[in-house]
């Protein structure tokens, strides 16, 4: 049996409100009734919308309701509509669930229901009147339809018998009796009670049993009991859709996320085969991140869509919940054997979507439209804060990563600076030289100034926000290995290129990654260097990018991550920043940098994760 009210049997209003009174959803019903549709009211303050409510009994009852957490129920007459409208709000942590339903026409029945058998006889809810000691004296012929009893067994008896027949139990049963003496005394002009019972079919239901006085010269009350299975369901539902929302929003991960919506359809709207996909940006194809066990048992895995790929490519691309009854009939099926016969997809903003199945074609409605698009709505929701909490999140940690790496650029110059200061102190202390001669010669002074101009032109590079990345153009790497060179240390003629290559980035920025790489395996020789570039992760379908394999005296393994942050220990700070600014320009274009040893020797620094890069048949 599905857990999911069919919607044709749902004829009331219904209404969401949050613990601010603001609307968070409303069924087509309560679209009509208000006279407002869902864009214009969701997120807005009943009061504010509705001021002529402010007068009525709305604010008490719902502040009620939300204060002392308790069900409240009570009728109020729309004069334009000229109706009568039984107005049931029920509280949860996160708002109110209102029913709104026209009851006019019982309303008319209550008063003259001795007087208008026909009325009453043609009218769907069980109706069974009582005299003063409780006996049945009339029974409508729903009664029989939704209690499982009728005439013959119901008239003359007390009304025990409709209790025992009905399969309620004692304690309900005393209620019952409670609420058929409070109104046939007067203490109350109607009661109104919820209750389980058994229906025709030995199924569980839920009914409301309402007693009213009638004026008559047998009868004093007046029991109308009507079948509200699936409307209790639909409420439990959508209850429990709010508590829903509340673990979605607890999680920061959007797998969970994902996980938590699945299966909230799974077990809240009966939907054992269902999925979702997340979008892939920078691949752009549909992900599979979750999915339900009858998911996974029929179809051993979730597919993975690429655009244009199944009607889920379409619904997502449109934006707009779909329903199709027969796949049978529908053209663009991404699995044209596929043994389900009916589906909801439903897009998660631009994130993904939701997609649930059934082997029977006509198997949903539009109920389970509008509990799944309240799902996904809520699941759209919880992913879009997930993802201002990782961009907050990764904006914290480059924050504190920049402020490390500046912090470390000034204990570098104030390091160099202080070398400086000592050679010169210690020449003016040195009292045994016949003549002093200022301590740095010419020579000395045009390499320290050249060393200087290299070292604050690496510091304004660093300093640089790692995300300011430029216009990015394709750029072939030869080029701009000759770029590089051309202000570099390093002799042209001692740079092996592999293969030609092409990839897109910031041109200056590239270049200048290039030549600190050059400088800094400059730095590292005691003579000579000769640099062999080549590609890599062609090959084994690895991340791509490309590797400079130098002679150079090597870093030993155990400074290969240190080398790569500024520090003033390093002994090549002083010509720059070297490795640790080929690393900021790196992940500046969201690639890696890594520092290994050669297979023969020296170092080899690799750049991977350059999705543009390919091989340049040029």
């Amino acid at each position: 049996m599905r857990s999911v009210p069919i919607v044709d049997r749902v004829t009331d209003a219904f209404f969401a409100l949050d613990t601010s009174f603001r609307f968070t959803y409303l069924n087509e019903r309560a679209e009509t009734l208000l006279k407002r549709s869902r864009e214009e009211l969701i997120g807005r303050v009943m009061w504010d919308e509705f001021p002529q409510t402010v007068e009525t009994q709305f604010p008490e009852g719902f502040h009620r309701a939300m204060d002392e957490q308790v069900p409240v129920s009570f009728e109020i007459y729309h004069a334009p509509l000229e109706t009568w409208f039984e107005a049931r709000a029920y509280p949860s942590e996160t708002g109110l669930s209102v029913f709104m339903r026209d009851v006019s026409e019982r309303k008319a029945q209550e008063t003259t229901l001795a007087q208008h058998a026909a009325v009453v006889e043609a009218i769907r809810d069980a109706v069974v009147t009582l005299d003063r000691n409780r006996e049945i004296i009339t029974v409508n012929g729903a009664t029989e339809s939704v209690l499982g009893a009728g005439r013959s067994t119901l008239v003359g008896e007390h009304v025990e018998t409709l209790t025992e027949v009905a399969g309620i139990d004692d304690d309900d049963a005393v209620e019952i009796g409670r609420a058929i003496t409070d109104v046939d005394v007067g203490n109350a002009a109607h009661r109104q009670l919820e209750l389980p019972y058994v229906g025709p079919d030995g199924d569980d239901r839920m009914g409301e049993f309402r007693f009213v006085p009638v004026e008559d010269n047998a009868a004093t009350v007046a029991a109308i009991v009507r079948d509200i299975t699936d409307q209790h369901e639909y409420d439990r539902v959508v209850t429990s859709l709010h508590e829903v929302t509340r673990w979605l929003l607890e999680s920061d991960d959007p797998e969970e996320i994902c996980a938590i919506a699945v299966h909230a359809g799974s077990d809240l709207l009966d939907l054992p085969i269902s999925g979702v996909w997340l979008l892939e940006e920078e691949q752009g194809y549909l992900e599979p991140v979750a999915g339900t066990a009858g998911a996974h048992d029929e179809f051993g895995g979730l597919p993975r869509f690429n655009p244009g790929e199944g009607l889920v490519w379409e619904v997502f691309e449109g934006g707009e919940v779909q329903l199709f009854d027969d796949l049978g009939d529908t053209d663009g099926l991404y699995n044209p054997e596929t043994p389900l016969r009916s589906e909801i997809i439903a897009p998660i903003g631009t994130h993904g979507v939701l997609m649930t199945g059934s082997y029977d074609p006509h198997w949903f409605d539009e109920t389970d439209v509008d509990l799944i698009s309240t799902l996904v709505e809520n699941t759209r929701a919880a992913l879009d804060r997930a993802d201002r909490e990782r961009v907050l999140r990764d904006r914290t940690a480059e924050l504190e990563r920049q402020t490390e790496r500046l912090e470390a650029v000034a204990e570098i110059l104030s390091s160099d600076l202080q070398r400086q200061l000592e050679a010169v102190a210690d020449a003016l202390a040195d009292d045994g030289a016949d003549e002093w001669e200022f301590p740095l010669a010419e020579d000395t002074v045009e390499t320290t100034l050249d060393r200087a101009e290299r070292l604050v032109d690496d510091v304004r590079e660093f300093a640089r926000n790692a995300s300011a990345v430029g216009p990015r153009s394709r750029l072939r790497l030869e080029s701009a290995i000759d770029d590089a060179l051309a202000d570099s240390r390093l002799d042209p003629n001692n740079v092996v290129v592999d293969a030609p290559a092409a990839l897109r980035a910031d041109p200056d920025r590239f270049v200048h990654l290039l030549q600190t790489a050059f400088d800094s395996a400059v730095a590292r020789a005691n003579d000579d260097v000769t640099i062999q570039i080549g590609l890599v992760g062609f090959e084994d379908d690895g991340s791509r990018g490309f590797f400079l394999l130098d002679d150079a005296a090597e870093i030993p393994p155990n400074a290969h991550d240190r080398v790569l942050d500024p520090t003033a220990d390093d002994d090549t700070a002083i010509d720059g920043l070297g490795l640790a600014l080929v690393r900021a320009i790196a992940e500046a274009h969201d690639w890696t940098c890594t520092v290994t040893n050669g297979d023969n020797g020296g170092t080899r620094i690799e750049i991977r994760e350059i999705t543009t890069l390919e091989r340049d048949p040029a």
